[in-house]
């Protein structure tokens, strides 16, 4: 008894403190996006720093990314966009996944 209460109670919590993996999926038109992105050059400029991932099982922090091929498989549809005025996340592509995560936290709901 104790021992499923101990489990029961386990399962919760890496429930709660699991993030929403992001999954996203390139489109073509601004129109078909649910955000417009652009990529910075510098991670300073940047709302989020991205690591892009090769499995969406590995996505399972802010900032790490995988580009599903499938629009339907994807939590957001992205644009990117050529001025950073155009755009409604702003992001940087870091070399490690360990750099990943926000910058700028009011625009987290961007990606819920």
């Amino acid at each position: 008894m104790q021992k499923t209460f101990f489990y029961s109670l386990l399962f919760i919590f890496f429930a709660a403190t699991q993030t929403n993996a992001q999954t996203v999926h390139k489109v073509s038109s601004k129109y078909d996006a649910d955000i417009k992105v652009y990529v910075a050059s510098s991670k300073y400029d940047a709302d989020l720093i991205v690591f892009e991932v090769r499995s969406k099982y590995d996505a399972n922090k802010d900032g790490l990314w995988f580009f599903t091929s499938s629009k339907y498989d994807a939590k957001k549809k992205i644009y990117f966009v050529q001025s950073k005025y155009d755009a409604d996340l702003i992001i940087y592509f870091a070399n490690s996944k360990y750099d990943a995560g926000w910058r700028e936290q009011s625009k987290k709901h961007l990606l819920k």
